[in-house]
């Protein structure tokens, strides 16, 4: 992808077409009011990021993908969903997406960004990065029409889950996260950062 001088020197905003449009790099960017920004800009995943991610996403997977489950779906790492922020198009890039079959049927899926509205998303916080900046972003993708959000912490080894009608809760460890609008998911986070073998 251009890099960040190359991408705002027009002075203009991007459309979303512009955005997708543009070359892909090493450097993951999010579409943000018209400009495209670097999703981990001034920051870098690092270790922990690494490995909760992978454990987070078989854990979705497990339970959406099971025969038994209720609201059956996939899910996803790093997929550009397309969204609109404060009246303008945005397009982050959750560090992890569920949703259902009902939302986006399995014979509707092609090789591109997101037009569904995911029934999750979740973001997990890298070091330097603030926790109250990732609870703007969780307050955005709610106003943006996804449910739930979760925000995971490594260091304080918690989930905070975001809900559109109700508080934010956070969760730490056996403390099970289950939802009746996620039926049958259990999570719970001592065996989330255990799994990740975070100390």
């Amino acid at each position: 992808m251009l890099s960040t001088p190359e991408l705002s020197i027009s002075g203009q905003k991007l459309t979303p077409e512009q955005f997708l449009a543009l070359p892909e790099g090493d450097i993951v960017y999010e579409l943000v009011d018209g400009r495209a920004v670097s999703k981990n800009e001034p920051m870098s995943p690092k270790r922990f990021h690494a490995r909760l991610q992978p454990v987070l996403w078989q854990i979705l997977e497990d339970w959406c993908s099971s025969p038994e489950c209720p609201k059956p779906g996939s899910a996803h790492t790093e997929w550009a969903v397309v969204l609109t922020r404060k009246a303008e198009p945005w397009i982050p890039i959750p560090d992890l997406t569920y949703i259902s079959n009902e939302r986006l049927p399995v014979e509707a899926m092609t090789d591109e960004p997101c037009f569904a509205i995911p029934e999750l998303v979740i973001e997990i916080l890298s070091p330097g990065q603030s926790f109250g900046a990732i609870a703007q972003k969780a307050t955005d993708y709610l106003e943006a029409g996804i449910p739930r959000v979760w925000v995971v912490d490594p260091q304080a080894k918690s989930i905070t889950v975001f809900y559109p009608d109700a508080p934010p809760r956070t969760f730490t460890g056996s403390q099970a996260i289950q939802d009746d609008f996620l039926p049958g998911l259990k999570v719970i986070p001592q065996d989330v950062f255990a799994q990740a073998r975070i100390p």
